[in-house]
């Protein structure tokens, strides 16, 4: 599953108009990178209004007077830094404060493969303190949005593509399973052959440096949401001594080959859903889903699963909402707690037969649009995780793993553990078992972990300062529920953060920040759009 921080506020605005209408690394990796030197280095950059954002991004209005927006020329192949290049799209909103402007902090709101141009305008609230003494930045990692994005199939193929059977019981759909990956592999390898060996994440911390110079900083600030913990650490590997005051948000954890990280998101959204079951449990008749303990609850979720495997349900425009794409729809509600009542509604519905709401989800975590347009971030996170992964699973290895997820799930582990071979076959080998996110001599970087992250489990944060090494991560739990910590409202998260990258103040390791310390730490839905996307 894609795991991006702010795809959960995309869906309730997709949720909520529905029911308007309806009601490659060598050594150490620290060497001096010749491409952004003398003649190499980076132009200033040219600022001017924002286009609207592109199907590629997600679609959507013109972001507005506050923002501007610039492209930068980054090397195809940074081994080649004389060759070919690729541009680059950024956007920011300057800083409020001029006089006491730090410079600016630079945003990836995870995925892999979402666009920093729509997402950042749609989240800019949540930062406006940030503002205050910043140039608020994002920009479109190469292979997403507008930048050199990876294509593979057309809004017609993709479709049809989520609507398979992800989770096969029989050979033959096996078979249509395993065709399907080959179908949609080929389709990437013919439209984006050319930029698939370069859409990995060390070449996007080295664009990250030639930005961070085009901005004239010193050094990066950077703010990194889930899979942007990634990228950021990476970077921090990459260019130690030009990190500046940086946060992690939402941690991926360093440590874990792909198929452990996929075995951790099935553990993470099986002990979300359990977490949600429960709060409905507590509500008592005001819960519409019936059940008098958390595990009845998910049985009946495993019930529903079972039922529209044998036998989909109406869904939107046509299209039958079936097993694999409930499930992707519970999954993108347990992002958010503000998605819980949207999830209880839409199983309450799925019950009764009608499955559009539950869809409305599953479309936003796939990037499809009202309009039936997908944005790439599916294309994007695939390219991007398996130039990153080395990890290669054949049918017959996938099927031994099965027990495992299913153990871990009963849930999703059939959803995640068939997702493995997703990387089967691909054109372009991976980097990595791991990545390699060592950063001596780096400026602290503040680490957040969620006890209730489903995406990104709160282990990873602890991990993530372990590899980052001594003197470098500094630890905040959040004891929270959904994706990331920051975008919760948590003021005592809010106010260490924010005492950080304004004041440079670093709160001690070990803190802990609790809902209870705000009782409206969790806001009601929100009825106004979103960025995009994750996940």
């Amino acid at each position: 599953m894609p795991t991006n921080a702010l795809r959960a506020t995309a869906a309730a605005a997709v949720a909520a108009a529905l029911l308007t209408a309806s009601a490659c690394s060598s050594g150490d990796g620290k060497e001096k990178d010749k491409s952004t030197s003398g003649s190499n280095a980076p132009k200033a950059l040219q600022w001017g209004a924002c286009d609207a954002p592109t199907a590629a991004e997600g679609g959507g209005q013109a972001p507005g007077k506050d923002w501007q927006c610039a492209t930068i020329d980054v090397p195809l192949d940074y081994a080649k830094p004389e060759g070919e290049t690729i541009q680059l799209a950024l956007i920011r909103a300057k800083a409020r404060d001029k006089d006491k402007r730090i410079g600016s902090l630079v945003f990836n709101f995870g995925g892999p493969g979402g666009s920093g141009i729509t997402t950042l305008p749609g989240a800019a609230k949540e930062y406006e303190a940030l503002r205050s003494r910043y140039d608020l930045v994002s920009f479109d990692p190469r292979g997403v949005g507008r930048s050199a994005p990876v294509r593979c199939e057309d809004d017609r193929q993709l479709d049809a593509y989520y609507a398979a059977d992800s989770t096969p019981a029989t050979p033959q759909q096996e078979k249509a399973f395993v065709d399907n990956i080959q179908r949609y592999r080929q389709a990437c390898e013919r439209n984006s052959g050319k930029v698939l060996p370069y859409v990995g994440t060390e070449n996007a911390a080295r664009d990250m440096d030639r930005i961070r110079q085009a901005l004239g900083d010193e050094k990066l600030n950077y703010f990194g949401i889930s899979y942007g913990t990634e990228l950021g650490g990476v970077y921090a590997h990459l260019f130690p001594k030009n990190v500046g005051r940086a946060v992690f948000d939402a941690v991926v954890d360093p440590s874990q080959t792909s198929e452990q990280g996929s075995l951790g998101q099935a553990k993470g959204f099986q002990l979300a859903l359990g977490n949600f079951a429960q709060d409905c449990v507590n509500r008592g008749d005001a819960c519409r889903l019936q059940g008098s303990t958390a595990k009845e609850v998910e049985e009946n979720v495993i019930r529903l699963q079972k039922q529209l495997a044998a036998k989909p349900i109406p869904g939107l425009g046509g299209r039958q909402l079936t097993d694999s794409a409930a499930t992707n729809g519970i999954a993108q509600a347990l992002y958010s707690k503000e998605l819980w009542p949207l999830l209880e509604q839409g199983l309450d519905e799925a019950e009764g037969g009608q499955g559009q709401l539950l869809m409305a989800l599953s479309d936003a975590l796939n990037g499809r649009d009202q309009q039936g347009h997908y944005s790439n971030i599916g294309a994007a996170n695939t390219a991007i995780n398996c130039a990153d992964s080395k990890q290669r699973f054949t049918l017959a290895q996938t099927k031994s793993k099965l027990p495992q997820f299913r153990s871990a799930s009963p849930v999703f582990g059939d959803f995640l553990g068939w997702a493995l071979m997703s990387c089967t076959d691909w054109p372009v080998p991976g980097a990595w078992e791991t990545p390699d996110v060592s950063a001596r001599g780096s400026a602290p970087i503040l680490v957040i972990g969620n006890t209730g992250d489903p995406a990104t489990p709160y282990e990873g944060a602890r991990k993530m300062v372990e590899r980052l090494g001594p003197g470098v991560g500094v630890e905040l739990t959040y004891k929270g529920q959904g994706h990331g910590a920051y975008n919760s409202g948590d003021p005592c998260v809010q106010q260490a953060t924010n005492a950080y990258l304004l004041d440079g103040k670093v709160p001690g390791a070990g803190k802990v920040c609790t809902p209870s310390q705000n009782p409206s730490a969790q806001p009601s839905l929100p009825d106004q759009p979103g960025g995009a996307g994750d996940a």
